[in-house]
């Protein structure tokens, strides 16, 4: 059933004939084959691809964008999952020049600059960290993690241990037992207490001398802070065993405490949740992984650092784990990361973690009368709300938020990580340190709206969202239109 309007793609407003370039080479025939080319070479039917002129596609793309929800358009409060404004001007220095058209091939006299960034920005985020070393070479956060877990597994290779298990709790994110897999490893869930923290006795039981590390989101993706860190990293090295920071909800603690001080001796950082670049769309990202002086031997080729005065690439690492990313990562991500840490300077990203931390528990607050939290403490750069006692389910409740120009949350229930069934109605909020008063406000009304729809229109939510181009499915027409006419 399709009751709104259908998108066109790009074919279908193709038009025979019509070309984009605008510019034609007189020596170059388009109806004739160059003597060069071999006659294997040559197609013998069209490729298929659609005709437009420029403003087509200028107007095809812009009009498609309006269909899609994004923080340059609204407010965007994807818990689990950071989703916040990134300046314009750290898209504009990343373009500049002298980075955007360079290449790593080239004279390594004329990269001395970049070279001198990327050290620069190496011990910037050993310094946010609290780590020693920093690899800046991961092509995201899940590929950072990947190259912490390996950076594990060389570490007990070299001591002659096999050590196969990687202890996760269960309010992690997805990812982690996903490339505790790929490295290796075998999993196993720690299970979260009735105050949302890791359950340090099942942690406990759990320790022997196969395990090689706890993987631990500090705070969790409950939104609350491990009050235990401390004692659960001496239990775990006690036991020989290392302790790893998934560094995706680092922006709640940057400035402030450092996981590398907290006993953490791998962590990796992913930039667009903390440091303001870019995500989604499946566009390049970055994650730095950094290091304590134990694990420093093992980090990827190669690593940037000071040579006879110079900052340069050091390929020499008999005992890294080798190379996981062509050249330097994704160098354009990284300089935005840069400005990003520079724009603000120490007191500014303290302050933008202060600042995310009081926006969750500000929306924690003003929910709380229809939403209520399900930890009664405060939260940290997120707030976890159950949706129990509303009269409609919580999956539809959300889609209803696009309607009010809301991008839905994280529904906690549905399956994003290894959590009990008792958060099954349970919507993860991170409004971010960029959000305004006035934007937060705007998005509780918007809650709260939908909060007291649900009370007397319960069918408006269940049908929605109606104001995209896209419906959502419903198995009964009939039953459809008969909700949509009450």
């Amino acid at each position: 059933m399709k009751l709104h309007f259908k998108p066109l793609t790009v074919f279908d407003v193709s038009r025979t004939g019509v070309s984009g370039a605008g510019i034609f080479d007189p020596d170059f025939k388009s109806d004739e084959v160059p003597d060069w080319l071999e006659e294997s070479d040559r197609r013998s039917q069209p490729v298929g691809l659609p005709e437009l002129s420029e403003v087509d596609v200028v107007r095809h793309f812009t009009n498609l964008s309006y269909s899609s929800h994004g923080v340059d358009n609204g407010p965007y409060p994807l818990g689990s999952c950071t989703m916040k404004y990134n300046p314009k001007r750290n898209d504009a220095l990343a373009q500049l020049e002298g980075f955007s058209c360079t290449h790593p091939l080239q004279p390594p006299d004329t990269l001395q600059g970049l070279w001198d960034l990327m050290l620069e920005l190496q011990g910037h985020l050993a310094e946010l960290t609290g780590m020693d070393y920093v690899s800046l070479q991961g092509a995201a956060g899940a590929h950072g993690e990947f190259n912490g877990l390996l950076i594990i597994r060389k570490y007990f290779e070299e001591k002659g241990q096999d050590r196969r298990m990687i202890l996760i709790p269960d309010s992690a994110h997805g990812t982690n037992p996903a490339s505790a897999a790929m490295a290796g490893f075998e999993c196993e869930i720690i299970p979260t207490t009735r105050d949302g923290l890791m359950d340090l006795d099942s942690m406990e039981r759990h320790l022997n001398k196969n395990v090689a590390a706890l993987m631990l989101t500090n705070p969790s993706t409950l939104g609350l802070f491990e009050e235990n860190i401390q004692e659960i990293a001496a239990k775990l090295h006690a036991n020989g065993s290392l302790l790893y920071y998934d560094g995706a909800n680092l922006n709640a603690l940057m400035g402030i405490v450092r996981p590398g001080d907290m006993g953490f001796d791998v962590i990796h950082v992913n930039t667009h949740k903390t440091l303001s670049t870019p995500h989604g769309g499946g566009g390049p990202g970055a994650g730095p992984v950094g290091v304590k002086k134990l694990l420093e031997p093992y980090l990827p080729l190669p690593v940037i650092r000071a040579i006879d005065g110079q900052a340069q690439p050091d390929y020499n690492r008999p005992r890294s784990i080798g190379k996981i990313k062509s050249f330097y990562g994704h160098v354009e991500v990284l300089i935005r990361a840069y400005c990003y840490i520079l724009t603000n300077g120490a007191a500014g990203l303290r302050t933008a973690t202060e600042n995310a931390v009081l926006n969750a528990n500000y929306m924690q607050h003003r929910l709380g009368e229809l939403l209520p939290a399900l930890f009664k403490q405060r939260c940290m750069h997120e707030c976890l709300v159950s949706g129990g006692d509303l009269n409609v389910n919580a999956a539809d409740f959300v889609k209803r938020l696009i309607d009010f120009g809301v991008h839905p949350p994280t529904l906690v229930g549905a399956g994003c990580v290894h959590f009990d069934v008792k958060y099954g109605t349970a919507m993860l909020i991170e409004p971010t340190e960029t959000e305004s008063r006035a934007s937060l406000d705007f998005m509780v009304e918007q809650f709260l709206t939908v909060a007291r729809e649900a009370a007397v229109a319960p069918y408006m939510i269940e049908t929605a969202p109606h104001t995209t181009s896209v419906a959502k499915v419903i198995k009964d027409e009939a039953a459809y239109l008969t909700l949509l006419k009450a």
